[in-house]
């Protein structure tokens, strides 16, 4: 149904495709796999008409076909859920799914058609959320099934998703794959961009591999690989596993940080947490659980109505993120990096040094050799891969963005990090190496919120878990390390089948 064969893109100081090729039948899905900077994103928007190949062809149902923007290709069938979140904040829910088909009569839009379709798209994901709702308030998770059902509305015959669970915990990601079946089953062709094999093996039938911009396996059965092989394709040789050492904590030390019977804004009621200096402990929970808004809430971000905050023992007050750093060294790797956590038109140096200005700035002036000096330290402890310091944040890929925000927090040399959603969009590889670098950082004595919708994740990392349901914390466990007993006490803390303290 969709060919593209021998495409070259080539971006300033780097050549992102090199003779790619990619064949995908109707009634498929097929997986489409490669380590940040392979390519993937890249063949996907030219297949989608947002970027012009320097080279190579693509044809659908057998003709060749060229895209001058995303909207031929949407008028020819392809439709696409972006990496990127490619929706109007200040439009509502219903207004952003049905944005390329507004339904009119004479002219005149019909807003009542608008929320009788949108509807029939949030039902399709069984997602309870208000069509009349501006974007702009949604959470990044909330936000990326948003935009696969814009896709759904438009029932495309070719839909390319790339990284469409990155946000989503395991069952949002079921129902997800359960609609992509019913899709397949009815002629449609899916391609899958996706770091998680869990996931790829569950659901996909065939699979191209991307290395260094070209294919290093074409269209072939997925039920040909194992696992391992798969990533050995993606990486280039034989992949290590990175095994984490085991950590002690102090459990008499005073708290790095502690709630105690905190209330917000946001509908958060008794929340009582705590992390020690040298711990990481994980917040777990589904979409609207409260994971984030209670991270924004700590970092005066949205407004503590009841409750105590403490550092290192200490009542404390924090009005804006600024505050938290400056007097309390805590930081914040957000899970929306693209909006909240860089500065995507400026390069590597300032995005990386902005926690740190007042530190180094001399008579009000940041000196340059300051800056670079601080780069180069992190770009090389993080493996940061980029044509030079200067270059645009927004030219590198979803992996390497994702270091640079956490490259100025470590910068900033803080004492307590809230990392939210640290992996999202990153290769088996270069997440391997996020895993070490935050487990090393606990190691040596970092206090470490981990808010992941990554299952796997937060068990590999956490040394503690709290469930989140409903903003309240439903439970809390000592983590063993058990990926399938551990899973099963959590679903079940979600799912308030048991009281928090028989799962414990």
């Amino acid at each position: 149904m969709l060919s593209a064969t021998g495409l070259v893109k080539t971006f300033p100081g780097v050549r992102a495709l090199d003779g790619a090729t990619l064949d995908v039948a109707g009634g498929s899905v097929h997986a489409l796999l490669g380590e940040n900077g392979a390519g993937k994103s890249t063949l996907v928007k030219i297949i989608t008409g947002v970027y012009q190949p320097d080279g190579g062809e693509v044809t659908l149902d057998g003709k060749q076909v060229h895209f001058s923007g995303p909207l031929d290709a949407l008028r020819a069938g392809i439709g696409v859920v972006h990496q990127e979140r490619n929706l109007v904040p200040e439009f509502s829910v219903a207004e952003n799914i049905v944005l390329h088909h507004l339904p009119s009569r004479f002219g005149l839009v019909r807003r009542r058609d608008i929320t009788t379709e949108a509807r029939r798209c949030l039902d399709l994901l069984e997602l309870d959320l208000d069509p009349d709702a501006p974007v702009s308030r949604l959470s990044a998770a909330q936000a990326q099934l948003v935009e696969i059902a814009k896709a759904l509305s438009l029932d495309n015959r070719v839909l390319l998703l790339d990284e469409p669970t990155a946000s989503l915990t395991g069952e949002e990601a079921d129902r997800l794959y359960a609609i992509v079946r019913r899709l397949t089953a009815g002629g449609h062709a899916v391609v899958l961009v996706s770091h998680k094999l869990e996931e790829v093996f569950a659901v996909a039938d065939t699979v191209t591999v991307l290395r260094d911009g070209r294919s290093v396996a074409e269209g072939r059965p997925l039920a040909e690989f194992s696992r391992s092989q798969v990533v050995d394709l993606m990486v280039g040789r034989a992949h290590a596993s990175v095994a984490l050492g085991a950590r002690t904590v102090d459990a008499d030390a005073t708290p790095a940080l502690e709630l105690r019977g905190v209330e917000t804004a946001a509908g958060h009621r008794d929340v009582s947490l705590l992390v020690r200096p040298g711990e990481i402990l994980g917040w777990y929970g589904l979409i609207g659980a409260g994971r984030t808004e209670l991270a924004k809430a700590l970092l005066g971000m949205d407004r503590i109505t009841a409750g105590e905050v403490l550092v290192h023992g200490h009542t404390v007050h924090i009005g804006s993120v600024g505050t938290a750093l400056r007097r309390y060294k805590i930081g914040y790797v957000s899970e929306n990096r693209k909006e909240e956590g860089l500065f995507l038109e400026q390069p590597i140096t300032r995005n990386i040094g902005v926690t740190v200005w007042r530190r180094i700035s001399r008579a009000g002036l940041i000196p340059d050799r300051g800056e670079r000096d601080l780069v180069s330290l992190y770009t090389q402890r993080l493996g940061i891969r980029a044509a030079s310091p200067r270059q645009l944040v927004g030219q590198l890929s979803g992996g390497n963005q994702q270091k640079v925000s956490l490259a100025k927090w470590l910068a900033a040399d803080c004492d307590i990090l809230i990392v939210d959603e640290p992996t999202v969009g990153i290769d088996v590889r270069t997440k391997a190496a996020f895993h070490e670098l935050i487990a090393d950082l606990a190691t040596g004595g970092m206090a470490i919120v981990l808010i992941s919708s990554d299952l796997p994740e937060i068990v590999t990392l956490a040394d503690r878990i709290a469930v989140l349901a409903d903003f309240r914390v439903s439970g809390e466990l000592v983590n063993d390390r058990d990926y399938d007993r551990m899973s099963q006490r959590i679903i079940r803390l979600i799912h308030a089948e048991v009281t928090p303290r028989e799962a414990a």
